[in-house]
């Protein structure tokens, strides 16, 4: 009798645990949406004019003109070399043109009497051809002495430091007081600020896919986006305007450049960004949270609702985006119910009751 009522209550038992209703469980239909095809890359910002200010003369530097770190302008007065040897030098060098000047006027006469005198036969040919030479010396000391004065307004010149482009000037490699020249040295370094180049290496792979759609899509050319190492967002576009001629062996990489603005001066010179080329046009894709996504041995999978039951899905993943999403390749179609919300009370075939899951803030990628 003990026996029977044992059995009895383990049936009723099993009753009811079999009678208890199947979970709810947060699902979204899952619907295509247009997605614009990225390739990410690790890049390098380049300053598209990058001087080397050094002094072209020997001499005392005697004042800096700028504050180390600010912008100028092309042409704005850096660096003074001491002037005054420089001005005596042109003063000197006008000085022999004027003496040089004079001596081809006094040639000049000279040879203008020789001719008049040759005329009414009171002096020779060989005297009137001496007088010629001399005409002729004396405008050749004028041209040197003409091109020495040049030389020194040269010279004179390059006292002042002026900045040969705009840009952002660096600290400065050497104090007023010390005797500078051209084997000084750079005295500051001057870096282009709007716009900036930035640089990536692109594999042989990635890069003939590229290729290939921009042939394609030769009206638009790809768009090239920038994010910084903290995650955010550079707001300019930037265009492809060079790729470079050889592939590099060691990496089997093929170097390209695209050039992008700098209004804000966010952009800084030798700094490291993460760079994305964006497709021309978007394309209709499945999008999942991350969230709803597992992994075991044999990948990613996901679990919908399938005639009242969960069902595994196995993926083939795309691109992640931001707001914690990702691109699937294969596995989902349209219309099917992702379970989104109690994924941790959910087993391979267990009966399920999906709801409508609330909507959840995006995360910032």
């Amino acid at each position: 009798m003990a026996d029977l009522t044992l059995a009895l209550a383990l049936v009723l038992t099993a009753g009811a645990a079999s009678a208890q209703p199947a979970p709810p469980v947060g699902v979204v239909r899952i619907a295509p949406e247009p997605v614009t095809e990225t390739v990410s890359f690790v890049g390098r910002i380049e300053a598209i004019e990058r001087v080397n200010l050094v002094a072209r003369v020997n001499g005392f530097l005697e004042e800096r003109a700028f504050r180390e770190g600010q912008e100028v302008q092309k042409e704005d007065l850096l660096f003074i070399i001491e002037r005054a040897p420089y001005l005596a030098a042109v003063d000197a060098a006008k000085a022999t043109l004027a003496s040089a000047e004079a001596a081809k006027v006094n040639a000049d006469a000279q040879l203008a009497r020789a001719e008049e005198l040759l005329r009414t036969r009171d002096t020779s040919p060989a005297v009137r051809d001496q007088r010629k030479a001399e005409a002729e010396m004396a405008a050749a000391q004028v041209l040197e002495a003409q091109a020495a004065l040049t030389r020194a307004e040269i010279n004179l010149g390059y006292t002042l430091i002026r900045a040969p482009v705009a840009g952002r000037i660096g600290r400065a490699a050497v104090s007023p007081g010390n005797v500078v020249g051209p084997d000084t040295g750079p005295l500051a370094l001057l870096v282009g600020q709007d716009p900036m180049y930035v640089t990536f290496p692109v594999s042989q792979r990635v890069f003939l896919g590229l290729d290939r759609e921009a042939r394609r899509n030769a009206e638009r050319r790809p768009r090239v986006r920038l994010r910084f190492q903290d995650g955010s967002h550079y707001d300019q576009v930037g265009q492809i305007d060079f790729v470079d001629v050889t592939v590099a062996q060691g990496t089997d990489t093929v170097t390209v450049r695209a050039r992008i603005a700098n209004p804000d001066r966010r952009l800084i010179d030798g700094q490291f960004v993460s760079v994305a080329i964006e497709g021309p046009e978007p394309e209709q894709r499945v999008v999942i949270p991350q969230s709803a996504m597992m992994l075991d041995q044999q990948g990613a999978y996901v679990f919908v609702v399938e005639d009242g039951r969960a069902a595994i899905k196995r993926l083939r993943l795309g691109q992640p985006l931001e707001g914690g999403r990702i691109v699937v390749e294969q596995g989902l179609t349209d219309g099917e119910m992702l379970i989104v919300d109690g994924l941790q009370r959910v087993r391979p075939g267990q009966p399920v009751q999906g709801v409508p899951a609330a909507p959840r803030p995006a995360r910032g990628g």
